[in-house]
């Protein structure tokens, strides 16, 4: 027993020494606050301070005052948070939250059709494009980059087989589901109204905050037209109307910093009768990618790449809304 209680002893403490070794103190001068000793040691976020407290529970006077002469643990530097979701599969499962961005933001992603039905339709290459698994893609990425930014993030139209994709030829599948694995029923009105309940129910639990919701779909034309990103809200939503030209707005100024000599023909106009405008409560942009039959747009589509930039763009059209709101 004393051979194994040694052993143990032996496996954890250089373990124990590290970890001390590798914390740092320092000392408080006249008139520190937390404040001012963490921001002499660049490290003064909201993140540090708190982890300031944990640290030095023990040693701090009342309300949290510093003791002059006292030396206090400091938080380490370049922490990274993770948070881990299974439904973002196992390349993309952990996710690093790199700022606070969109604290107390609350968002429904909403991808279109799915189950039963894949929507529109094209094709390359001897391979078939469906609208459904291309919206989906890019509707998970841009819950893991929302979350990225801490906000809470809620994937209403959910695949929980697929993940995160990195390849160009998507397979249409009918495994999807919506929130808390609800079945999607074949015909329009059913299906939508499954949506909207899933919807409205959450907006209801989340009521106070900001919140906002994005239905992404992609569209289906003539084959020789080409489109950019099309953004709708109800003329009756102020929010809406905001929220859904900051989303475009962004977009377009993300292209003229990549390609200045591209143009963009993407537009933010209202569309009331759309069933996800018309009958749900959040305020929402409902957002139609480009044109499934088109070969110069289904680039966006099949380059797994190109399907990130468009969840990251979405991402930073948020962050301008929620730095922007309206109360």
């Amino acid at each position: 027993m004393k051979s194994i209680i040694l052993l143990i002893l032996f496996l954890t403490t250089p373990f124990l020494l590290f970890a001390q070794e590798s914390a740092k103190t320092a000392k408080a001068k006249s008139g520190d606050g937390i404040h001012s000793l963490l921001k002499r040691h660049h490290l003064n976020t909201p993140e540090n301070t708190a982890e300031f407290i944990r640290l030095n529970k023990n040693k701090l006077g009342k309300k949290n005052y510093l003791i002059e002469g006292r030396s206090y643990i400091l938080p380490l530097p370049n922490k990274k948070k993770v948070q881990s979701f299974d439904i973002f599969g196992e390349k993309y499962r952990d996710v690093e939250i790199k700022d606070q961005k969109l604290k107390g933001a609350v968002y429904y992603i909403v991808a279109g059709h799915g189950g039963p039905d894949p929507g529109a339709q094209g094709k390359r290459d001897g391979h078939i494009l469906s609208e459904d698994e291309y919206a989906y893609d890019i509707s998970i990425r841009l819950v893991r980059e929302l979350i990225s930014h801490s906000a809470t993030a809620y994937l209403i139209t959910r695949d929980e087989n697929d993940g995160i994709r990195d390849y160009k030829y998507l397979p249409n599948d009918k495994e999807e589901t919506i929130w808390k694995n609800k079945k999607i029923p074949r015909g329009t009105n059913k299906k939508l109204r499954q949506r909207a309940r899933a919807v409205n129910s959450l907006h209801k639990k989340n009521a106070g905050k900001y919140q906002r919701m994005i239905v992404i779909h992609i569209d289906s034309r003539n084959k020789s037209k080409r489109v950019d990103i099309y953004g709708y809200y109800s003329s009756k939503s102020k929010k809406g109307k905001a929220f859904t030209n900051n989303l475009i707005e962004t977009i377009e100024a993300k292209y003229k910093e990549v390609q200045p000599n591209r143009g963009f023909s993407g537009v933010a106009k209202s569309r009331d009768k759309l069933y996800m405008i018309k009958y749900t409560h959040p305020v929402t942009s409902f957002l139609e990618l480009g044109n499934i039959q088109n070969p110069a747009d289904q680039i966006r589509f099949i380059k797994y790449e190109n399907r990130q930039i468009i969840a990251e763009w979405l991402a930073e059209g948020c962050i301008v809304d929620y730095k922007k709101r309206i109360k």
